[in-house]
Order: structure tokens, then C-alpha cells, then sequence
């Protein structure tokens, strides 16, 4: 689910002058999505996108989005490039210290997705203080301020849900951006430049201790890259004590080994500021098509174009006839009054597939063969089609419209292949597909006029 198809949606919906019966249509064409509303809804749209007149509202905000979002993830990998050169920053006087590097790349990146955690479990919240500190809070800003003049966006409003998993998703992005940023600047020193690392800390941390510390951030990578994991020996032999104002002579003793902690370095950037944020990016991406999909069920309109795509047409009639609006009664013999449950074949003459779909749901009848004859069709088509009907066939006519020659030469085919046919007049969709009286009287003084032993009609 795209933030494109929750937009097209709610501009469809805006002006849509689709009919019950053509969403009824659609509905039974995508039966397999009946249990699942939202798959509907984006079906719907995707099916009907094409009536929206560019430029489309999706187009614009999706653009918008986009460039937003690249100028951001752009000066967040260069901050991230920056701060990691001038962390790494070394004079050759001193070595650099590490513990500021890794800060950078493992606690801060923990705390941050700490945060994003909490602000994922309040994302349903209008008013998460998590979401709005965050730099994508401003991209909402941005737009506003771009579709001020415009009618369309002072009418729309983001769901506080979509809203706030869009700006969760986005700051994992330039949260990914910058830690790359980070990645790129330490592998970039590291090959042009000859560092010697060392750590420093006030607190009162042994070797032993800090060692210990180092093994647990290396847990992940530990068994498949034992190399990128300090050593206890490394560790003693880059403990750097400003007192005394220049380096022992053991850690110039040792100035090669001082530069293998890049590998950890590097490992502990990639692993917790990288691959970890991509999960969350993950996750955030997941959690916005979540949002996007239950939003789609709050928009106005949503609900009404679900009923009509799942619920058949009914039309309201009495069991019993008033006398004063009975139908004349013909002298005609072969007339039916109530329709089967189930026929051999089915034919709707000039109606599609689609409406033909809609009355059998609306008029509850079936049949092992649904086809369309008539219409755009050729006389070969309909020919073979009669040649495979036999049994009972129902056959269904537009009642408002005369009979012509063409379907008098079809009706006289069919009956002389199947053993009954039922010709049934249908009224339009406002009128629940029942008939008027004076057009049904139309249709059986044709039948009549006919006299075929085997045609009935639907009265």
C-alpha cells in the first residue's frame, strides 16, 4: 500500500458519480478481495485512477515528498561525513580517541532507535511530542506552505496515524543517510591517513573492564570476524593518560598495532548504525502501509463504496400483488412469474459482462454458463454461443428497449436448440431491474405474436 493510492482514493472519492450497480459490478469481478476491505478499495482505485485529471494531488505531494526528502538524506550524509572526519581528526601529536567515535556510532544510534520505539508504539496519537522533535517533522511544514494556494490541500488532511508513520519513516532515513556519512569518513581516513587510535576516559575503567565492555558491543560480529574484536593486549596498549603531555614510549613501541581498531570501529558503524536502522527503516516503512491501509477505511465515502461493492442490489417488492397496481394479465399461456433459483445458461442480450454480473446477483439467480449476446457482437459469436446452450435458458432483455429483428432471429436460434427458453424484460438499477407494466405488455405481445411452444416470459 502507497501513500499515492491513499491520495487517488480520497481525490476519487471526492468526485466519483459511479452508480450502485457499477460498483456492485466491480465488487463481484473481485470477489477474492471481499474479505479483505482495504485490497478493495486500492483495487477500486487502481481500476478508476485514470478519470482523475491531472496533475494529480498524489503526484504533486508524492514529488514534493521526494525532493524533501532527498535535500535532507543529502545534508545529513554530509553532516555525517563531516562530524566523522572531524571526530577522526588527527595532528600526529596524540592519538585519536576512540571512545568519541564510538559514541557517535553505538550510543547514540541506540538511544535514537530507543526513542523511535516508543514512538512507534504512540504512533496513534495525534499529538507525539517523539514525532514532532524529529527534522521530518518540518518536511510537513514544507509542504504546507507549497499548496497554500492551492484549494485541494486546504480541504485535505493527512490521518494523524499516516502522518506520523511518514515522519517516522523518514527520520529513519536520515538517520541512515547520516550514519553512512559516519561510515564513508572513517573508511575514507583511515585509507589516506595513518591514525593511531587510543582510548580515554575520566571514569574509572581497567583494561580488564573496558576489554569486557568492547566484546559485548563485538558480540554480533565476534564469531564470524574474530580480527574486527580488540584484544585484551590491544586494549592495555592504546590506554592513553594525557598526564604528561606526550605519548609513552610503549604506545610508540606499539604505534602499528594502535591502528588496527579501525576494524572494530568499522564493524561497530556498520552494525549499529547502519544495519540496525535499516531495520528500523524496515519497520517504519512496514508500519506506514499499516496505517495507510486502515486509513483508506476513514476516508469519506470509503464506507459507502464498500457496501455497494459487497452488498447485492435489492429491490423492495410486496409478495402479494395490490389489485390496484396489478400487471393487465395477457391471454398469452406460457407466462412465469417468479424467476428459478438456478438455469442451464444464461444470456443477456446487450448487456456486459458486468451488468449481466449485477442483476443475477441483484435478481438471485445463477447459472453454469453467463454470456453476452447481442450488442457488439457478431452473428457468428452469438451463433456459437446458441449452438452450446441447451437445457433451460434464461434469457434477459433490456425492457425499456423495443424488440428488433436481430433478437427475434437469436430468440427463434435458441429455441431450437434449447428445451425452454424464459425471456425476462429488466428494468433498470434505479428502478431495482423491475419492469414497468406497459414494457413488459410490449414484450409479451411479441413473444405471443411468435408462438414458440418452448419461450416463456417473465411477467
Amino acid at each position: 500500500m502507497e501513500l499515492k493510492s491513499y491520495l487517488d482514493l480520497y481525490a476519487l472519492l471526492k468526485e466519483d458519480r459511479s452508480s450502485a450497480s457499477q460498483r456492485r459490478a466491480f465488487g463481484l469481478e473481485h470477489k477474492e478481495l471481499q474479505e479483505d476491505p482495504a485490497a478493495q478499495l486500492e483495487a477500486w482505485t487502481q481500476a478508476h485512477r485514470q478519470r482523475l485529471t491531472p496533475p494529480l494531488l498524489s503526484d504533486k505531494v508524492d514529488h514534493l515528498l521526494y525532493m524533501a526528502t532527498l535535500l535532507l538524506a543529502a545534508i545529513a550524509f554530509v553532516v555525517g561525513l563531516f562530524s566523522g572526519v572531524g571526530l577522526l581528526s588527527y595532528s600526529g601529536k596524540e592519538p585519536v580517541n576512540l571512545v568519541y567515535f564510538l559514541s557517535m556510532v553505538v550510543f547514540l544510534p541506540l538511544v535514537t532507535m530507543s526513542m523511535t520505539l516508543f514512538a512507534m508504539m504512540r504512533a496513534n496519537r495525534t499529538k507525539n511530542l517523539l514525532v514532532h522533535i524529529s527534522p521530518a517533522f518540518w518536511m510537513e511544514r514544507i509542504v504546507t506552505l507549497v499548496f497554500k494556494k492551492e484549494e485541494e490541500w486546504d480541504t485535505f488532511a493527512f490521518n494523524p496515524r499516516v502522518f506520523n508513520w511518514l515522519i517516522i519513516k523518514r527520520s529513519q532515513l536520515l538517520a541512515l543517510a547520516f550514519s553512512v556519512g559516519l561510515l564513508v569518513a572513517l573508511l575514507g581516513v583511515v585509507a589516506t591517513r595513518d591514525i593511531a587510535f587510543a582510548w580515554s576516559t575520566t571514569l574509572e575503567l581497567s583494561d580488564t573492564q573496558f576489554h569486557t565492555f568492547l566484546e559485548t558491543i563485538a558480540l554480533p560480529w565476534k564469531v564470524w570476524l574474530p580480527s574486527a574484536v580488540p584484544s585484551l593486549e590491544l586494549v592495555a596498549q592504546s590506554h592513553y593518560f594525557r598526564l604528561g603531555g606526550k605519548l609513552s614510549e610503549t604506545m610508540v613501541a606499539h604505534a602499528a598495532l594502535l591502528g588496527t581498531w579501525w576494524k572494530f570501529l568499522a564493524m561497530a558503524t556498520l552494525f549499529y548504525a547502519v544495519v540496525l536502522r535499516s531495520i528500523f527503516y524496515l519497520l517504519a516503512s512496514w508500519g506506514l502501509k499499516r496505517a495507510l491501509r486502515e486509513a483508506l477505511l476513514t476516508l469519506e465515502g470509503a464506507t459507502l463504496l464498500l457496501r455497494d461493492m459487497n452488498e447485492p442490489l435489492v429491490s423492495t417488492r410486496a409478495q402479494d400483488e395490490e389489485p390496484l397496481f396489478a400487471q393487465p394479465r395477457s391471454d398469452y399461456a406460457r407466462l412465469v412469474t417468479q424467476f428459478d433459483g438456478h438455469y442451464d445458461h444464461i444470456h443477456g442480450w446487450s448487456l456486459s459482462k458486468a451488468q449481466l454480473g449485477v442483476i443475477c446477483d441483484a435478481l438471485g439467480i445463477s447459472a453454469s454458463e453467463c454470456k453476452e449476446v447481442g450488442g457488439n457482437n457478431t452473428l457468428e459469436t452469438d451463433r456459437k454461443i446458441v449452438e452450446k446452450s441447451s437445457g433451460d435458458v434464461l434469457l434477459l432483455v433490456k425492457a425499456w428497449e423495443p424488440p428488433t429483428m436481430d433478437f427475434v432471429d437469436h430468440l427463434l436460434l435458441l429455441a431450437s436448440k434449447a428445451t425452454k427458453v424464459t425471456v425476462a424484460p429488466i428494468g433498470t438499477d434505479a428502478q431495482g431491474f423491475t419492469p414497468s407494466p406497459k414494457e413488459v405488455a410490449v414484450w409479451v405481445r411479441k413473444i405471443a405474436a411468435l408462438d414458440q411452444s418452448n419461450v416463456w416470459i417473465k411477467q
